[in-house]
C-alpha cells in the first residue's frame, strides 16, 4: 500500500513521518537548513506478514504544489495532517481538493501536535477537519490525533494503517501492459542511470527492454529495488527503483514514463471529463498547467461551443498540450493556472488519442460515453450498440492498456468477429452477418441494372452498404465471400460468380467469331491489328471487347497486347513443366522454351514473364523454374506440341491446339536468352 502525506506546511507531516517507520525523509541539505521539505520523500514500513507501507511525504509549502502533485499520483491512501495550533490553512483545503480531485477515496485524518494544546482545542480542529472533508471522495473518515514528540496515539495509528494494509487487495497485474512514473532521476557510480517512482500497471522483471515515454528512448532493466534491497520483480502498487541500462540523465526525468513499448504512444490531445472547484470558471482556450501522474505540461483546454464547464459540474472538454506526454483512460490529472499558482480542476481522462475534427458529432458523444465506462469490456459492447462502423481493436486495447492476452478472452466473450489485420475492426456478429447479405444482394441488384458492366468498384459498394466501416474491414469482408465462391474480386471490383459481362447476344456472335481465329493462331495468335484486319472489324471495337472479355478471365492478354483462348494458354504453361521436367535439375531456358513451342524468342519471353506474374514460374538469372503446378491456376491441359514435333522430353503424341498447315518450328537457333 501506498501512502501520502497532505497538508499546510510545518504541519508535522516528515515528523509523523519519522514516528511511523523511524525515517527522516528530508534528504536535501536546504531542507535540513530550512527545517521545511521542498522535494519527495520516501520510507518504508515493512510488514510482519510480508510486504510493507510506502510513504511519500510531500511538501507543504504553496511553492511546491508540483512536488506535491508529483508525489501523490498513484497512491492508495492518504494522510491529511492538521497541527493543532494551526487548525485548518489554505494548503490543507488545497491539498485535499488535489486528493478530491484525483479520486483518493481512502484514508485518514491525522491531527497532529496535540502536545502544545489543550484536550478543547484538539476536538474543535477535529471537528473542522470533519466539516471539511464532507463532500469529497474522503467524507467520513477517521480522525486520529497524535504527537510525534510525546509519541501519544501513534501506535494506534500505526496499528490501522497496518490493518489497512492487510484488509487491501493487491492491485491487478495480469492482463496489463508495465508502466511505471518516473519521480526522480539520478546516477549512481558504477550503476549509471536509476529512476525511483510508483508502478501503475502490470509488473516488471529483470532484463525486460523498455521504453523511456514520451522520448521513446529504449532501456533494459540491469537491476530492481524494492527498500533498498535488490529484487527480481515489481508489480503495481508498489514503489521500486530500476537501474536502467541505456539511458542516461540527458534522456531521463521526473515526468516520463518507463513502460512497455506497446503502450508508448505520446499524445497531445486529451478527451477528457473535467471538474473545476467553487470559483473557477474556464473559458475556451484558457492556457493552464496539467499534471498528469509526475508530469507538469502546460496547455490549453478546448470547450464544445455554445458548452460551458460550471464549478462542481463535471462535463467534456478537450486538453490541447504544448508537450507531448503518456497517458491512458482512467488517468487521473489535475488542472492549475498559467502562473501555477491556483489549482483550478482536475479529471479524468477518457480518450488519450483524441481526434481534432468531430468532436460534438453524436458518434463521438457516443464514443466518449463508452470510453467513460472505465473498461475495455464495457466500452467495447456500448461502442458496438452505438455504431455500425466497428470498433479499432488495438486503439481501444491501447487505451485500455490491455494485453493481447486478455484481449483475446474478451473478444471471446463478447461475440464478435474481427475483419482485418493491420487494423483490426470488430463488428458484431450479426452485424458481420447482415453485411455479407448486402453485400451479396447489391451486386445482384448492381448486376441486373447493369448487365454490360464487369462489376461495380469496391469502394462503391463500401459507400453503398456500408459507409462508415473501415476500407480494410470492408475488403476483409469480400475477401471471406471470394473464399466461399459467393463473389469474385477482380482488382478493384466485385462481381457475383459466373457473371459475364459480355453475355448479351451481340457480343456473344463477336466471341463465336474471334475465338476460332484466336484458338487457330495457336502458339502464335494474331495480335489485336491483324485479329481486326483478318475479320474486318475496327481494331478500336474489337480492342474494347477482348478487353472487357478478358477480366472475365477468358481471353486472357499477354503484353503488350496479344490476346490467347485460357485452354491455350493452360497447354503453354503445361509444355514448360514438361520442359522443365526434362532436365534434370529443373531448370529450362526462354531458348529451350522457344524451342518447344516453336514461337519467336520475343513471344517466348512474353509468354514466361506472364507465367512469371501468374506466380506458374520464377526467373533465376538467365533459366526459369516451376513455381507451381500450373493446372491449379489455368487449368489442366496436355502440353503444347509444335508442329511437326513433340514437346520436349515428350515421345509424341497428338497435337496441341495448332491447326494443320501452320508453319512449323524455326531451325533450332544458339541457345541464348
Amino acid at each position: 500500500m501506498i501512502v501520502a502525506t497532505a497538508g499546510h506546511i510545518d504541519h508535522g507531516k516528515t515528523l509523523l513521518v519519522k514516528a511511523l517507520t523511524g525515517v527522516d525523509t528530508d534528504r536535501l541539505p536546504e531542507e535540513k537548513a530550512r527545517g521545511i521539505s521542498i522535494d519527495l520523500g520516501f520510507a518504508y514500513l515493512p510488514l510482519e506478514a510480508g510486504g510493507l507501507i510506502g510513504f511519500v511525504d510531500v511538501p507543504g509549502h504553496e511553492r511546491f504544489i508540483r512536488n506535491m502533485l508529483a508525489g501523490v499520483c498513484g497512491i492508495d491512501y492518504a494522510l491529511l495532517v492538521v497541527a493543532a495550533d494551526d487548525g485548518v490553512m489554505p494548503q490543507t483545503v488545497e491539498h485535499l481538493n488535489i486528493l478530491d480531485l484525483l479520486g483518493v477515496r481512502e484514508g485518514m485524518a491525522v491531527v497532529t501536535k496535540i502536545d502544545r494544546v489543550a484536550p478543547e482545542r484538539v476536538r474543535e480542529v477535529e471537528r473542522d477537519v470533519a466539516a471539511l472533508v464532507a463532500g469529497t471522495a474522503l467524507e467520513g473518515i477517521a480522525v486520529a490525533p497524535v504527537s510525534a514528540v510525546t509519541r501519544a496515539g501513534i501506535d494506534g495509528l500505526r496499528e490501522r494503517l497496518v490493518a489497512t494494509a492487510a484488509a487491501r487487495a493487491a492491485r491487478a497485474t495480469q492482463g496489463q501492459h508495465f508502466r511505471f512514473a518516473i519521480d526522480r532521476a539520478f546516477s549512481v557510480a558504477g550503476s549509471g542511470t536509476v529512476v525511483t517512482g510508483t508502478v501503475f500497471n502490470g509488473a516488471v522483471a529483470l532484463a525486460d527492454r523498455l521504453v523511456i515515454s514520451p522520448k521513446g528512448a529504449p532501456v533494459r532493466v540491469r537491476g530492481i529495488q524494492i527498500r533498498g534491497i535488490a529484487a527480481e520483480r515489481a508489480e503495481a502498487g508498489e514503489r521500486c527503483a530500476l537501474n536502467l541500462a541505456g539511458s542516461d540523465l540527458e534522456t531521463v526525468a521526473r515526468g516520463d514514463w518507463v513502460l512497455s513499448e506497446a503502450i508508448h504512444a505520446p499524445t497531445q490531445r486529451l478527451d477528457a471529463r473535467v471538474t473545476l472547484l467553487e470559483g473557477e470558471p474556464l473559458e475556451h482556450w484558457t492556457p493552464l498547467h496539467l499534471h498528469l501522474a509526475t508530469a507538469d505540461v502546460t496547455a490549453r483546454i478546448a470547450i464544445a461551443r455554445g458548452a460551458a464547464i460550471e464549478p462542481g459540474a463535471p462535463a467534456q472538454a478537450q486538453l490541447v498540450l504544448d508537450k507531448p506526454v503518456g497517458a491512458l483512460c482512467g488517468d487521473r490529472f489535475i488542472l492549475r493556472d498559467q502562473s501555477a499558482r491556483r489549482t483550478l480542476g482536475g479529471g479524468v481522462v477518457l480518450d488519450p488519442f483524441a481526434p481534432a475534427t468531430r468532436r460534438a458529432s453524436r458518434a463521438r458523444r457516443a464514443e466518449l460515453a463508452a470510453l467513460e465506462l472505465g473498461s475495455m469490456e464495457a466500452a467495447l459492447g456500448a461502442m458496438l450498440d452505438a455504431g455500425e462502423d466497428g470498433v479499432d481493436l488495438a486503439r481501444l486495447e491501447r487505451i485500455f492498456n490491455v494485453t493481447p492476452a486478455r484481449a483475446q478472452e474478451i473478444q471471446a466473450a463478447a461475440g464478435i468477429t474481427v475483419l482485418g489485420k493491420e487494423r483490426r475492426v470488430a463488428l458484431r456478429r450479426e452485424r458481420y452477418a447482415a453485411l455479407r447479405e448486402a453485400a451479396i444482394a447489391a451486386l445482384r441488384e448492381f448486376h441486373r441494372g447493369q448487365p454490360q458492366a464487369l462489376g461495380i468498384e469496391v469502394e462503391a459498394l463500401r459507400g453503398q452498404i456500408a459507409p462508415r466501416l473501415g476500407a480494410e474491414a470492408f475488403q476483409s469482408l469480400l475477401r471471406g465471400l471470394a473464399d466461399e465462391r459467393k463473389l469474385e474480386l477482380s482488382g478493384s471490383t466485385a462481381r457475383l460468380p459466373g457473371h459475364n459481362a459480355t453475355s448479351n447476344p451481340e457480343d456473344e456472335k463477336l466471341w463465336q467469331a474471334v475465338l476460332p481465329a484466336l484458338a487457330a493462331g495457336g502458339a502464335s495468335p494474331p495480335a489485336v491489328p491483324e485479329l481486326a484486319a483478318a475479320l474486318k472489324l475496327k481494331e478500336a471495337t474489337l480492342k474494347d471487347f477482348l478487353h472487357r472479355k478478358s477480366r472475365s478471365g477468358d481471353p486472357l492478354r499477354v503484353p503488350p497486347d496479344r490476346f490467347y483462348p485460357r485452354a491455350t494458354l493452360a497447354a503453354l504453361a503445361a509444355t514448360a513443366a514438361e520442359v522443365a521436367k526434362a532436365n534434370a535439375n529443373g531448370m529450362f531456358t526462354a531458348a529451350q522454351y522457344r524451342d518447344a513451342t516453336g514461337t519467336g524468342r520475343g513471344l517466348a519471353i512474353q509468354l514466361l514473364e506472364f507465367f512469371d506474374s501468374l506466380g506458374v514460374t520464377q526467373r533465376l538469372g538467365d533459366a526459369r523454374k516451376m513455381r507451381r503446378d500450373p493446372a491449379s491456376v489455368l487449368g489442366a491441359a496436355a502440353p503444347f506440341k509444335a508442329a511437326g514435333k513433340p514437346a520436349a522430353g515428350a515421345p509424341g503424341g497428338k497435337t496441341g491446339p495448332q491447326q494443320p498447315g501452320r508453319p512449323g518450328p524455326r531451325p533450332p537457333r544458339p541457345n541464348r536468352y
